[in-house]
This record gives structure tokens, C-alpha cells and sequence, in this order.
């Protein structure tokens, strides 16, 4: 679509460009500034649904694609462009970012320190967050996938709680160590890209056609063939992020001290950043190396589902609770992807969204109720429903969703991924599938403890309920909920023929039939 190649741009750029405006505001307007940025999010929101109404999801091609010559003698260009896998993912930022917003908004009278610069991060994470899913050019991936830890590491570092330097630098060190290794191995491909073709570029397109032999004999081979260290590299990259066992430990400490709607973004989106990476460059570009270790991750897959809601169960703190789960979670994701089963793959993509509006969700609530209880304690909540309806409503149905009620968006992930998973690794599909069970445990027992029983406070005459901005955010929320429990196709039919093709060409590559 030429006429619309510079929609993608705008919905790139505008969150930095409101950012800018905000920055060069005078002093006396930081009252407005949150304003400002709920403002530039539903711009977003609106150019995003344009896109969405315009995007033909009857071919696969890329759409709305844009190129603008960037580093020409590398072969590095500012290429973006949409497809079937990227455009749920663009979505679900465009809806989720006013209403982190909303739901995050500051109590009467109450202004953030270094509002101004508070608000500019929020803008630029936005950009870091659209560029990511939407780059071509897989220098410029890099890029924004890099801009996007600079302004978590300020969120978290300045706004965070009192072990927020500890969260920020593990949370640094982790992407760093991960980032570092992915920028090497890009390099080296487009080093080989143009002393192949005689022509430099870093496009996703050219890079797929590099042909890297691999021989899965034994291991020695194995470990002979540069496309298994490449695959590596980007994994690792990729997992870490995820973040996938045994590399999850910066998440829970990250989400603990930041603040609410960083906690909001993280979830939702940022986590969503590992698995599309997975999806779109670690597996793609080096399939038989990514089959061959498949195996590995989905056993890491399954044991983070496992762990994850163990690790959730043994909470007293709400939101480490909720950090655990995104743990467990995210752990059916890589399981869905590294089966190479159509239906698990499409399942895992469905997740990915259906994770962020469920994870998003819960943040939230353990926000409004830290904003006026000022604890995260579940043994020092209990009988809240009676005083707080409207909030228990919210978190029950977040809750519903986090277990993957049928009816409820989480079903429309979870039983995609098992169903392909037990057709290729039945034992493991299994114990994947007890991660259902205890996911209810820790998500029912956290409900009842701060909604059901005795209260166990005296302080409950003034608690109020929630406010117009949280119903907003809630009620877009339950519509996601239940609207893509009951009509998942409304949502995600334009991504089939790219899921397809996608699906058959790693098949093809691979093999259908088999485990390595």
C-alpha cells in the first residue's frame, strides 16, 4: 500500500515526537503532562486501528512497508513494514499503552517527581516498543530493541522501590550480556551476506537466503556449523527477555521495584519483545539448528511453567505473585514455538497477546490497591469485596483469564499450544498441562486472600472504589477478555495466511514428521 508507507513511520515516531513537546514545555504545566501522554497514546490508538482496518490479511507479504536509505555502505536501512505475525503485537501496544495510562493515573493532587521526564520515558519506550515489531532491516531491530532498556533502566532506577539499583543493574546486566552477543552475530551475517552476493544489506529478506549447512550427526558436527552458534546467540538474546529458566531471575526483582506502569509495559509488552524475536528471526533464519535443539527448549519451556507457578504459589508479596506467573506463562510461548506444529505456533502468537492484556490486567490491580492500601501483602488484605465491588469484579475477571477459564482469551493461547505440543512431545505436553492446574491454585488463593474471608484491616471506612479512569481500563480490558474467548477469529484472522505460510515453511526445512 504506497499511499499509506508512512503510516507505519507515524505510529513509530508520533510517541517520541509528543515526548519532545513535553520535554520543551515550560514548568507549571506538569499537571498536563500525564494528559499529554494519554493524548498521544490514543492518537496512536486511532492510527494503529487505521492501519489495521487498511492491512489485507488475504496475502502474506509484508504491508505498508517503508524504506529510507540509513548506512548505505553497510547495507543498513530504516526498512519497516507489517505482517500477519506483527500486527496483533502492534495492536495489542497501540490498546494497552492509554491504558496503562488510565489505569496508572496519579491520585488527585499528586505529581510524580521529574514528572517531565517521567512522561518522555513513557514516550520513548513506546517508539523502542512499535520499532521493535515492526523493523525489517535487522540492524535496526537491533536498534530499537536497544532503546527500549533505556528507559526501563530510568523507570525502574529512579521511580522504582528501595532495591531499585539492585533490580536496575541485574535487570541491565542481563539484556546487556544477551544484546551483545545478538549485535555480534548480526554482524558476522551481514559480513557474509556481502562477501557472498558482493552486496551489503541487513535486510530480514536477504538474510534469510544465507544458507548455512548443518550437519546433526552428532555433536561434534553439530558444533562445527556456524548456524547453530548463531542460533544460539540470537536465543539466548531472545529467552533472556522472555525471560525463559534458567534466566528469569531479573524479572521478578524488575517487577517488584518498578513502578506500577512499568510493571504494566514490561508485562504486556516487553516480555512479548523475546518471544517475537524467537519467532520472527532465532527460528526462521536457522531452522534445522532451532529443530535440533528443540527438544532443549521445550523442556526449559516446561519446566519454567512448572517452577513458575510453584514459585508463584510460595508469594506473600502480590506482586512478585504476578511477576512469577508471567514466568509460568510465558513458558507455553516457547513450548508453542519450538514444536513446529502449526496449531502450537498460532496458539503461541494468540498467547503472546492474551498474556499482555491478562498480566497487564493484574498489574493494575495490584497497583489500585497498593495506591490505597500502601501494602502488596496478601496476608494483610482479605474481605475487600464487600467494600471494593467494582475492583473485585476486575480482578476476578483478570483472574479467569490468567487461568484460561474457556470463554476467556487464555484458553484461545494455551489449548492451541498443548494440543501441538502432545502431538510431538505427548509427556512433556503433560506436565505443561498440570501448569493449567496450578495456575488456578496460586491465582483462586491469591483472590481469596485479598477479596473473600475476614479482613484483617481497620482502616477500610474510606477505602474507595475504583475510579472513572480504572473502570475505563478495566472495561476495555474485559471486552479483550471475553471478546477474544468467544470470536477469536475477529481478532486474529488476518494473521492465518502468514501463520500459514510461516508454519509451512519451517516445516518444509525441517521435516513434519519426527523429534530431533
Amino acid at each position: 500500500m504506497e499511499t499509506s508507507s508512512t503510516l507505519l513511520s507515524l505510529i513509530i515516531f508520533s510517541p517520541l515526537i509528543f515526548g519532545l513537546l513535553v520535554v520543551l514545555a515550560p514548568s507549571g504545566f506538569e499537571k498536563l503532562f500525564r494528559s499529554i501522554a494519554l493524548v498521544q497514546t490514543i492518537v496512536n490508538a486511532v492510527l494503529a486501528t487505521i492501519m489495521y482496518m487498511n492491512f489485507d490479511g488475504s496475502i502474506a507479504a509484508p504491508q505498508f512497508v517503508h524504506i529510507v536509505s540509513w548506512l548505505p555502505d553497510w547495507g543498513i536501512n530504516y526498512f519497516v513494514s507489517i505482517d500477519g505475525i506483527s500486527l496483533p503485537l502492534v495492536m495489542l501496544t497501540a490498546y494497552v499503552s492509554p491504558l496503562a495510562i488510565l489505569g496508572t493515573w496519579p491520585q488527585e493532587g499528586v505529581v510524580l517527581k521529574k514528572e517531565k521526564f517521567f512522561v518522555f520515558l513513557i514516550m520513548c519506550l513506546q517508539t523502542g516498543m512499535y520499532g521493535t515489531f515492526l523493523a525489517s532491516d535487522l540492524f535496526l531491530f537491533y536498534f530499537f530493541w536497544e532503546v527500549v532498556l533505556i528507559p526501563m533502566f530510568f523507570m525502574i532506577g529512579i521511580w522504582g522501590g528501595k532495591d531499585r539499583i539492585y533490580a536496575t543493574v541485574k535487570f541491565f546486566l542481563y539484556t546487556m550480556i544477551g544484546s551483545l552477543l545478538m549485535l555480534v552475530a548480526i554482524f558476522w551475517m551481514m559480513k557474509t551476506y556481502a562477501a557472498t552476493h558482493g552486496t551489503p544489506s541487513a535486510a530480514f529478506a536477504d538474510l534469510m537466503t544465507l544458507s548455512f549447512a548443518f550437519d546433526g550427526s552428532s555433536w561434534s558436527t553439530v558444533f562445527a556449523s556456524p548456524q547453530t552458534w548463531l542460533f544460539l546467540a540470537f536465543a539466548l538474546a531472545f529467552v533472556i527477555k522472555v525471560p525463559m529458566v534458567p534466566f528469569h531471575t531479573w524479572l521478578p526483582d524488575a517487577h517488584v521495584q518498578a513502578p506500577t506502569i512499568g510493571s504494566v509495559f514490561l508485562a504486556a509488552v516487553l516480555l512479548k519483545m523475546g518471544t517475537y524475536g524467537l519467532m520472527r528471526i532465532a527460528i526462521p533464519f536457522f531452522p534445522q539448528a532451532a529443530y535440533y535443539f528443540s527438544t532443549v527448549f521445550i523442556a526449559l519451556g516446561v519446566i519454567g511453567i512448572v517452577y513458575g507457578a510453584f514459585c508463584a504459589l510460595g508469594q506473600s508479596d502480590f506482586k512478585r505473585l504476578v511477576a512469577y506467573s508471567s514466568v509460568s506463562h510465558m513458558g507455553y510461548i516457547v513450548v508453542g514455538l519450538f514444536s513446529f506444529q502449526k496449531i502450537a505456533i498460532a496458539g503461541s502468537l494468540y498467547q503472546m497477546i492474551n498474556h499482555g492484556i491478562s498480566a497487564g490486567g493484574l498489574f493494575m490491580i495490584v497497583g489500585f490497591l497498593y495506591e490505597r492500601l500502601h501494602t502488596r501483602n496478601l496476608n494483610e488484605f482479605g474481605g475487600l469485596a464487600k467494600t471494593v465491588p467494582l475492583m473485585a469484579i476486575a480482578f476476578m475477571i483478570m483472574t479467569l483469564s490468567s487461568v484460561a477459564l474457556p470463554g476467556s482469551n487464555g484458553f484461545v493461547g494455551e489449548f492451541p499450544i498443548l494440543l501441538g505440543a502432545f502431538q510431538v512431545q505427548p509427556w512433556y505436553a503433560l506436565f505443561a498441562g498440570t501448569g493449567v492446574i496450578f495456575g488456578a491454585v496460586y491465582a483462586l488463593k491469591a483472590y481469596q486472600l485479598v477479596m473473600l474471608g475476614p479482613s484483617t484491616r481497620t482502616d477500610l471506612d474510606h477505602l474507595h472504589d475504583l475510579t472513572c479512569k480504572e473502570i475505563a481500563a478495566m472495561v476495555v480490558l474485559t471486552v479483550f477478555v471475553f471478546g477474544i474467548g468467544f470470536f477469536p477469529k475477529s481478532f486474529f484472522g488476518k494473521s492465518d495466511i502468514t501463520l500459514d505460510n510461516y508454519s509451512n515453511a519451517l516445516i518444509e526445512k525441517v521435516g513434519s514428521h519426527g523429534t530431533p
